[in-house]
């Protein structure tokens, strides 16, 4: 599990809605100085998870199977 400057668990994908320091609930912002910004932006596909070569990134399918 990786965790971000603030100490919150990084959880890419949908969107960051699930990231607890996607800067709602009046927190700071971190996804400019995340890794998995790219899995939370709107040109995101699931394709992308499929590709995915990070053994620790929780939305990595291939390695959840």
């Amino acid at each position: 599990m990786y965790k971000d400057i603030m100490k919150k668990e990084l959880i890419p994908g949908n969107g960051g809605e699930n990231y607890p320091g996607n800067g709602e609930n009046g927190e700071e912002c971190c996804c400019d100085e995340c890794d998995y910004l790219l899995c939370c932006v709107a040109e995101f596909s699931e394709e992308m998870c499929n590709d995915c070569e990070d053994t620790q990134c929780p939305r990595a399918q291939k390695h959840k199977q």
